[in-house]
């Protein structure tokens, strides 16, 4: 019985929902609710045309549209409150008749671009109370295969040995359909080919296109021409199709900007006398787009007479050292503070070459008023960027991308009412990208991390002997050197993206496997562990993955729904019985699970760790997934309702019968070890910086008593919360 009413609540929540839609309409205004196109021939995929259909309905998930009916609610907006529901909602799409004959004609042609000649649509309209629903009936026109090709070409010079020597490549071949858009297609992409072949300014308006279908069998025969003047001009301003050389080659900057003649030489690949080709003047051009401290890049070319062309290339110079402050803040239901300010200083050329300077400090403060809880972590960083892959081969990277280096030297410095910590860390990098800002990659041929541990509190020691041996060794002093990698795909890489995308991201370490071929000379601590410099090397592989897809939708794609997806996971080996702790995983924070803290949850559904005066849960594994919400709400300011899912866990046994699972991964335990959060938040989207406050709420927490980790409405507040202050998107 009760469930029957479930379902007759939600059926009469369906049904408002609906009827609600066409609450707004002014009178004699129709909502219009679905266009339908009909094609008749069933194996047409009509999202061909469906693009053409000028005015698109409110899109509908089972009859409902959520953001229409709160839209609806607002009424006239005749108060503060009805605006705002206005604003976060979507207006109905109010049918237009003028656009239903716009959008014949825009099918129509599109049929005929894409070579269904004559073809016919027709329109219905159908209205049932104030909803308006549009059908387009399409009869498809006659198709012509391509029986021959014939090519008119000219003949002087080499114009057609070079032209003849592409055909081949030709996207338009015997056999194929005939249509506008494969012959555009074609002559953009041939033009292209010429002009790397040193044609200078040979595009696809010199050619011209007839096809005979006077045989009625059909078929067309296709005859291509390359004519010496262009479409439009007057066949009196023919001209012949030369080659081109470079001539002068000359670079322009603002006598504020020194740069010195080998980083200008290395950037540049046009030299005078060599055949012109726009391939290479693409490359220049990328080339020098690529280094920071330019703020604009313009490559020039002019006819200078006799099949020559010279080259200007004019560099504008950006702000050349800037400095930068970054904030974030969490607070929580226990009464913990969080705080990471961060400052850097940022030198663009600071040797004259395009190398990139840059120090940071870094600070991130946990503590509780009036008791002796504090977390203290204080890190240095000094980085140098240079433009070129430094002790590789020039004639490696012959195309537009060439791979940037970077040295890099950090000290941090914890301090925690446990222990004191400092590591000290260098790296060597080679971070580059391949195609057109989609594809990234890092690679570290190698990296150091020198760890050591002060002021071990006697308390704490006891408790990891005790409690965690593995964990023991992680606390302790440590050498750290091995190989790192990173490769990143990404339909948009802009720093607040305004449109959908996905990307991915994998990333992995290696340690100590080639310190492992010395074990023979290295000394052997108590514990079995090789040394050097006095300590053990750590020895692991690690690896993680990053998803997420972000669509988008409303009114001026103002509306997007974010996914994300994490996995993660490394494992210690040889030398070392546990990951060094700074490639443990962790939960929480402003972005990773936003109901708890940065590393309060977890591993598994194992309690806090009371040793510690600031929570520092961490595991050897990590799987989250993440669902945003994001919607304007008025001016720059933005709103989110998310929902966090995931845990860390740890993986490694110890050899020992006394073990407690609750911390170690196990499917059979996944849905009660999985915390679970929801929460609200507000943004203020900037275009190139977002600021946001979320506050995630707990819906279950695997810490809780099994039979009763969900968490009740009324413990959500105060006892079950987190407060975060971050900068960008959470993913």
């Amino acid at each position: 019985m009760k469930l029957r009413k479930i379902i007759f609540l939600v059926i009469c929540a369906a049904t408002a929902a609906t009827c609600s839609t066409t609450r707004a309409l002014k009178d004699g205004d129709y909502l219009l609710r679905k266009n339908k196109v009909v094609v008749n021939d069933k194996n047409f995929n009509t999202g061909e045309v469906t693009a053409y259909i000028s005015q698109k309905p409110n899109s509908f998930i089972f009859g409902v549209n959520p953001l229409l009916s709160v839209y609806n609610w607002g009424g006239n907006g005749d108060n503060g409150f009805k605006r705002f529901l206005q604003k976060v909602g979507i207006p109905p799409v109010v049918y237009d008749g003028t656009q239903v004959e716009k959008s014949v004609n825009s099918i129509e042609n599109h049929l005929r671009y894409i070579g269904y000649y004559g073809s016919q649509v027709d329109s219905r309209v159908q209205v049932k109370g104030r909803k308006v629903y549009v059908t387009y009936y399409v009869a498809l026109g006659k198709r012509y295969k391509i029986s021959a090709i014939d090519y008119q070409l000219p003949s002087y010079g080499t114009f057609k040995q070079d032209f003849e020597a592409d055909i081949p490549k030709s996207t338009v071949k015997a056999g194929e359909y005939l249509s506008e858009s494969t012959l555009e297609a074609e002559a953009e992409r041939s033009s292209g080919e010429m002009r790397n072949k040193g044609y200078y300014g040979f595009t696809k308006s010199f050619y011209a296109f007839e096809a005979d279908t006077l045989a009625g069998d059909g078929n067309a025969n296709l005859t291509i021409k390359v004519r010496d003047y262009a479409l439009g001009d007057n066949p009196s301003s023919a001209r012949p199709h030369n080659k081109y050389t470079i001539g002068q080659v000359q670079i322009t900057r603002p006598k504020s900007l020194k740069l010195r003649n080998g980083m200008l030489e290395n950037m540049n690949t046009l030299r005078p006398g060599q055949m012109y080709s726009e391939k290479e003047v693409n490359t220049t051009y990328a080339r020098f787009a690529s280094v920071g401290m330019l703020s604009g890049v313009n490559v020039n070319m002019t006819p200078a007479g006799d099949n020559v062309v010279d080259a200007t290339i004019a560099l504008r110079n950006s702000r050349l050292q800037a400095v930068k402050l970054g904030l974030e803040g969490s607070f929580n239901s226990s009464g913990l503070f969080g705080i990471s300010p961060q400052l850097n200083y940022l030198h663009k050329n600071i040797f004259f070459g395009g190398e990139q300077l840059n120090i940071g400090i870094k600070g991130n403060f946990q503590f509780k008023p009036g008791e002796n809880a504090y977390s203290t972590d204080v890190s240095v960083v000094s980085s140098i960027r240079f433009p070129q892959a430094i002790g590789l081969p020039n004639r490696l990277f012959t195309g537009p991308n060439i791979p940037t280096t970077e040295v890099a030297i950090s000290f941090s410095y914890q301090d925690r009412p446990e222990f004191r910590r400092t590591l000290y860390s260098t790296s060597f990098q080679y971070n580059g990208r391949v195609g057109n800002n989609r594809f990234f990659y890092q690679a570290y041929p190698l990296r150091v991390n020198v760890t050591r541990m002060f002021n071990i509190n006697e308390d704490f020691l006891t408790w990891l002997i005790q409690n965690n041996p593995f964990l023991l060794s992680a606390y302790s002093d440590r050498f750290d050197m091995g190989i790192s990698g990173m490769v990143y795909y990404t339909t948009n890489s802009s720093a607040v993206p305004l449109t959908p995308f996905h990307y991915i991201r994998f990333g992995f370490d290696l340690s100590g496997n080639f310190l492992s071929l010395f074990n023979n000379l290295m000394q052997v601590d108590e514990d079995g562990e090789r040394l050097i410099l006095k300590m053990p090397y750590a020895q692991y592989v690690r690896a993680e993955v990053n998803m997420g897809k972000v669509f988008r939708f409303g009114r001026k794609d103002k509306h997007a729904i974010a996914l994300h997806f994490m996995a993660g996971a490394g494992y210690a080996y040889g030398n070392s019985t546990s990951l060094p702790i700074e490639k443990h995983f962790f939960c929480g924070g402003s972005t990773s699970m936003r109901g708890w803290q940065a590393r309060t949850l977890g591993p598994g559904n194992e309690a806090t760790y009371d040793v510690f005066a600031i929570p520092s849960q961490v595991g050897e594994m990590k799987l989250e997934a993440n669902v945003e919400y994001r919607f304007p709400i008025v001016w720059k300011l933005e709103g989110a309702l998310f929902a966090d899912a995931g845990n860390i866990w740890d993986i490694k046994r110890p050899n020992t019968e006394d073990v407690d699972d609750a911390s170690y991964f196990n499917i059979k335990t996944l849905p009660e070890a999985t915390g679970l959060d929801w929460g609200l938040g507000i943004r203020l989207n900037l275009d190139f910086i977002l600021i946001r406050l979320d506050t995630g709420v707990r819906l279950h927490d695997p810490v809780r008593p099994a039979g009763n980790r969900w968490v009740p409405v009324k413990e959500w507040f105060p006892g079950n919360y987190a407060i975060h202050f971050g900068v960008g998107y959470p993913f």
